[in-house]
């Protein structure tokens, strides 16, 4: 059914990294979400009425909110597909993981308002009327939600889209409160008891977690949360495969939503390289990145000497005596500048981004006592950095 749609509906369905199919692809899951909330949550509006019981009617009003949240989507898929103008020159694309919050937002409205019945419903529980029409309508339901679940993660996954990511969570959420209401009616036609109530509240929490954890996984992305580490792990190899690049530091990814990914990082390149010749070879490791791995990147260049046997003999020191102080600690850009009485060691010092180490200062000395060990002719001159990737 899933395949059937996409091919139907999606023109050039395989080409996932073109604005306009991903716009194709949240219009259907929209468009879809609305259509079976909107019957779904009118069936339950009915079922709530002849059976009387609070916790259909609650999730019928959850179906609502699903309905409106498809909505959202729509708009904020469409917003985020518009091109780069001149307010916005990173584009429109987080504006879908805004859809995304504000689809929280719906769910976490929902469980309250859920919880709220439900706890009614154990304080004052009323007379439920049920039949098998109704068993099997609430069963017809929940296999049209775990449909929905499959159908949001499949597009979701395909176009890399947290909105509708977002959406099948809050399905396979709504699979259990029905599950748990099914599960309710059925005790109730076979033994008279009437836990409407109590499976309302149980309801109400599946809602209220789905909602805060996709709060706080699209509140993440907003602020800027680490990057995915197998996307490092490959920008890495990539970077690396190029001609010329002997190793790399200071990677960081921006994330402006979707297919919207800016690159920056530090090359090493032969400090001997001719400097024309150098950077036509960054030049062509840009290029070559951004058509393998679909981001923008830059690459700043930076020189090292790879043939000076004190410079490497003490670079080589001075990286094993920070790795006895933290396994997790290592240089980079490191220089030796002869001056009239001394040798400055200049380099920066990345930190574990596990934040073990925070006194900067007091590792600044030791390193300054090591330097001294080594000749008491160096000086050291350290910039710390810290890990983004």
């Amino acid at each position: 059914m899933t395949e059937w749609l996409i091919r139907h509906c999606v023109k050039d369905c395989d080409e996932v990294k073109e604005q306009k199919v991903r716009e194709s692809y949240g219009t259907l899951g929209s468009l879809t979400g609305i259509t079976v909330n909107c019957l779904l949550s009118a069936v339950k509006f009915v079922l709530g009425i002849i059976s009387g019981s609070l916790s259909i009617t609650a999730d019928a009003v959850n179906n609502l909110s699903d309905a409106a949240g498809s909505i959202m989507s729509l708009v904020t898929v469409r917003m985020a597909a518009k091109p780069v103008d001149k307010e916005h020159p990173f584009g429109h694309g987080r504006m879908e993981y805004i859809g995304a919050l504000a689809i929280g937002v719906m769910i976490l409205i929902a469980g309250l308002k859920l919880l709220e019945s439900s706890i009614n419903g154990v304080l004052h529980p009323g007379d439920l009327t049920v039949s098998v029409l109704i068993i099997v309508l609430l069963a017809l339901s929940i296999l049209s939600k775990v449909w929905l679940f499959f159908f949001y993660r499949k597009l979701g996954k395909k176009i890399d889209s947290e909105t509708l990511l977002a959406a099948s969570k809050d399905s396979i959420s709504d699979v259990i409160s029905t599950c748990a209401i099914l599960a309710s009616m059925v005790l109730q036609m076979l033994f008279g008891w009437n836990i409407d109530g109590y499976m309302g509240i149980l309801v109400a929490c599946f809602v209220l977690k789905t909602g805060f954890d996709v709060c706080k996984e699209t509140i993440d992305l907003l602020l800027g949360e680490k990057p995915d580490p197998q996307l490092v792990k490959d920008l890495r190899s990539c970077i690396l495969s190029c001609k010329g690049i002997l190793g790399i530091h200071d990677l960081m990814v921006h994330d402006y939503g979707p297919g919207r990914r800016f690159v920056t990082v530090h090359a090493e390149v032969d400090a001997h390289s001719n400097i024309v010749d150098a950077h036509e070879l960054i030049d062509e490791a840009e290029r070559e990145i951004a058509e393998k791995m679909h981001v923008d990147i830059c690459i700043h260049m930076d020189p090292v000497v790879t043939d000076d046997p004190v410079l490497n003999k003490v670079q080589g020191e001075m990286a094993d005596y920070l790795k006895s102080i933290d396994p997790n600690l290592s240089l980079h850009d490191f220089r030796m500048v002869p001056g009239q009485d001394s040798i400055k060691l200049v380099f920066d010092c990345l930190l574990p981004s596990n934040g073990s180490i925070t006194d900067t200062s007091a590792l600044k000395k030791k390193i300054d006592e090591y330097a001294q060990q080594l000749d008491p002719r160096y000086s050291v001159v350290v910039r710390f950095d810290v890990a983004f990737c």
